[in-house]
């Protein structure tokens, strides 16, 4: 009799213990799942276009010359081209790549999209010296359209603007990095671990 109390105390006691387990394996895969969840969401929200703003002038002096007759005779023509330029630069976090490893708890960044610069110049002309034999055409206004793309690529890549925009763009990356810390996951890129916002510099090249 007493035998049989303890076999069915011992069969209560073990699917008792079975109900434990799966009850904190169901647990612990909920909260992996809410995890995951959280930073799928966190993901979505830094995935959003960070534009940086500036704005350039500049002064050219367009000339051109035209000879004839072995150089005997030449026609110049020449303006002032006074250029106020509006230039972004952007990141389309949209078309961040990522993985996310729920088993090892990591999120691993596999590629940042490149910067986009837009340059879009206000070209005035004053000052416009001509002749008949001689006029401006379609082809010199794409010559200096062509020119000032050139000269105002060269200022913005010795400005801070695209510093700037790197800042910004690390800077809402760092969103992924605080939630991973908080949750206990690490983030990859570039086959390191990212712990701090200098990290993140360093592998983007700041």
């Amino acid at each position: 009799m007493l035998r049989r109390i303890l076999i069915a105390i011992a069969v209560i006691g073990g699917i008792f213990l079975l109900f434990k387990f799966c009850d904190f394996k169901k647990n612990d895969d909920e909260d992996i799942s809410y995890n995951t969840n959280l930073i799928q969401q966190q993901i979505l929200n830094v995935g959003k276009l960070v534009v940086t703003e500036g704005h350039f002038s500049e002064v050219i002096t367009y000339k051109n010359q035209q000879k004839y007759l072995l150089d005997m005779l030449s026609f110049e023509k020449k303006a002032l081209v006074i250029v106020n330029a509006d230039v972004t630069v952007a990141y389309d976090l949209h078309k961040m790549k990522y993985d996310i490893d729920e088993k090892n708890k990591t999120i691993t960044i596999i590629s940042i999209p490149k910067e986009e610069i837009k340059i879009s110049p206000d070209i005035q002309f004053y000052n416009v010296e001509q002749s008949k034999l001689n006029p401006f055409t379609g082809d010199d206004y794409n010559k200096i359209n062509k020119s000032v793309k050139a000269n105002l690529a060269k200022k913005i890549e010795k400005s801070s603007l695209k510093t700037n925009a790197q800042n910004r763009l690390i800077s809402e990356l760092s969103k992924i990095l605080i939630l991973t810390n908080t949750m206990g996951w690490k983030l990859q890129y570039e086959g390191k671990v990212i712990e701090s916002e200098k990290d993140f510099g360093k592998q983007i090249k700041l």
